[in-house]
């Protein structure tokens, strides 16, 4: 079981780290293509992780037989790749907006960045307490 906690951190630590990271780039007008590609990346190489950190502990708790965690880790894997590509798909055709002088992309591109943010916290708080009941049964 310590091993299946253990392996939870670096997705701890994925999660934590996009949160810290997106919210200085809110001080962005994301109204250049520079801004809007810089955060699409950004949100790009998150889902990757995740998917990537969220895999090892949705096996690891399934091998200690915690199948409800480990539905919870692939949950969270999964909500990663749709959020991936509805998100990005999304940005992609506001940055083209943007391009193009649209005034509103950029409050729309801003939504969706507040957005991405206030679902990785939701996220973030339900493993850590998901974890911290775990670890005290």
């Amino acid at each position: 079981m310590l091993a299946a906690l253990l392996s939870a951190i670096p997705l701890l630590i994925c999660m934590g780290y996009f949160f810290m990271g997106s919210l200085p780039l809110l001080v962005l007008q994301h109204d250049t293509p520079m801004d809007s590609r810089f955060i699409r990346g950004f949100f790009n190489t998150y889902y990757v992780a995740v998917v990537c950190t969220a895999s090892v502990p949705a096996i690891s708790f399934a091998l200690v037989g915690h199948l409800a965690f480990s539905a919870g880790m692939m949950a969270i894997a999964a909500l990663a790749l749709f959020l991936r590509r509805v998100v990005l798909s999304h940005m992609d055709r506001l940055r083209t907006r943007i391009e193009s002088a649209d005034s509103t992309a950029a409050k729309e591109f801003r939504h969706i960045h507040l957005t991405g943010m206030a679902v990785n916290l939701v996220q973030l708080v339900a493993l850590v307490w998901g974890l911290f009941h775990a670890s005290n049964p």
